[in-house]
């Protein structure tokens, strides 16, 4: 094709622009009107499938949604939403740290150090326990210049990291909260996808590390890389897929009777507003189970475009239902003694909140207490106040049942943790 020439263009739009009988006459407006004209891509163009606005509706109400950024910086102590946090008669909730931006997944180690990765500062933090002289915790920044290190997991004396792409291992990371530890790579056999690429990570009680990866996009016939949970050896080796169709899993605990895996699952978009909802799973087979992904959702809704040809059947249903769009993300067995016994080894389920909603949804933390066949469970409040009039205070992102069984709920929208206790 013969690249066109720009003079040749320019006059041929002067010349028509001169013949317009609208009082277009000066040609600053005339180009002004051209740049105007061609800065808006026009309706047939096509948006990635691996952006989170693929499949959004291009009229109404819902052209207008759009992911929710929180504030650049963390907000100080003193402006921390505390007062329009609800939580159950007899409960307790205050901060117990604040200043760790976009603070993610939590861990803490025997000595009581937290700490807290993230997905959009390259850092990761370590909360000390010992507060100073003015009653705060002192929060160190223990590693930066990462990308999307969301995932973080204590075990035997060493801190592992999840990059987008790799895990690493910190060793001695005691020792070393100055920031100068030289991590261990242990392993980087993981897509570079950005959509749904943000890892959490743990350590199972079988000593495994397992770490998942989420589908590549809202909707697409993932790879048979994606859409997986996997689970490989403390040194990265012998990793193996247990399981499949988990179009984005950011939270997963083991039930401590029953050493099964549960774990969210963020439902896909732009379907509707109230389908399909998050899930809430639990893994009885490892290697075993397909959750349905990218052919049903919430285990009763058969996707438009790759659910043909599909029965729900075929797939494992959903322990419980999580609401729609509610990005439901860290998860918790409560392991503690400190609260009353209707919550021992109920899960705490964070959830970050709906953007693609018109009337948001989410913005809390939930109690699902398993059912006696160990596949379904039931969902209540429990930690409430982040959503004010259809608008974010704050977002929680994981839980955590501390050394003295308490909950620790992150925020990264203010950059804060929660500790919620009972009776004290």
């Amino acid at each position: 094709m013969t690249p066109i020439r720009q003079p040749i263009l320019i006059r041929s739009l002067t010349a028509a622009l001169a013949g317009l009988s609208f009082g277009l006459m000066d040609h600053g407006r005339a180009a002004a009107q051209e740049t105007a004209a061609t800065a808006a891509p026009p309706p047939s163009v096509q948006v990635d499938r691996g952006s989170a606005l693929y499949g959004r509706p291009e009229g109404g109400a819902a052209a207008k949604l759009a992911p929710v950024a929180g504030p650049p910086l963390a907000a100080a102590a003193a402006k921390l939403p505390l007062d329009k946090l609800k939580v159950p008669e007899g409960f307790k909730i205050e901060v117990y740290a604040s200043g760790l931006a976009n603070a993610r997944e939590m861990t803490q180690a025997p000595d009581g150090t937290l700490y807290v990765g993230t997905r959009t500062v390259g850092k990761v933090y370590a909360v000390l326990p010992k507060a100073d002289g003015d009653g705060k915790r002192e929060v160190k920044t223990i590693a930066s210049g990462l990308h999307r290190p969301n995932g973080v997991a204590y075990h035997d004396g060493a801190l592992y990291v999840a990059e987008l792409s790799k895990i690493w291992r910190y060793d001695d990371i005691a020792n070393h909260l100055d920031g100068a530890a030289k991590p261990t790579l242990v392993y980087d056999d993981l897509p570079k996808d950005e959509a749904h690429g943000w890892k959490f990570i743990a350590i199972g009680p079988d000593n495994k590390l397992y770490v998942p990866v989420g589908a590549p996009g809202n909707i697409v016939m993932p790879p048979d890389t994606h859409a997986q949970i996997r689970r490989m050896d403390l040194d990265g080796k012998n990793a193996e897929v247990i399981a499949r169709g988990v179009r984005n899993t950011v939270g997963f605990d083991w039930n401590p009777k029953t050493k099964q895996l549960w774990f969210t699952d963020n439902g896909r978009d732009w379907v509707s507003e109230d389908i399909p909802n998050d899930e809430l799973n639990v893994l009885t087979e490892p290697g075993k189970q397909h959750f349905g992904y990218p052919y049903c959702h919430q285990g009763t809704f058969t996707d438009p475009e790759y659910g043909w040809g599909h029965s729900c059947s075929e797939f494992t249903a959903p322990a419980a239902l999580l609401g729609p769009h509610t990005a439901s993300l860290g998860l918790r067995f409560y392991t503690g003694t400190q609260f009353p016994e209707a919550y021992r080894d109920a899960m705490f389920v964070a959830r970050h909140g709906s953007w693609n909603r018109t009337a948001k949804l989410g913005g809390d933390v939930v109690v699902a207490k398993p059912g006696p066949d160990g596949k379904t469970a039931a969902t209540e409040p429990f930690l409430t106040g982040f959503l004010q009039d259809n608008k974010y205070v704050g977002r929680p992102v994981d839980v955590l049942v501390a050394k003295d069984g308490s909950l620790l709920v992150s925020d990264d929208y203010n950059g804060a943790i929660y500790r919620v206790s009972y009776g004290r």
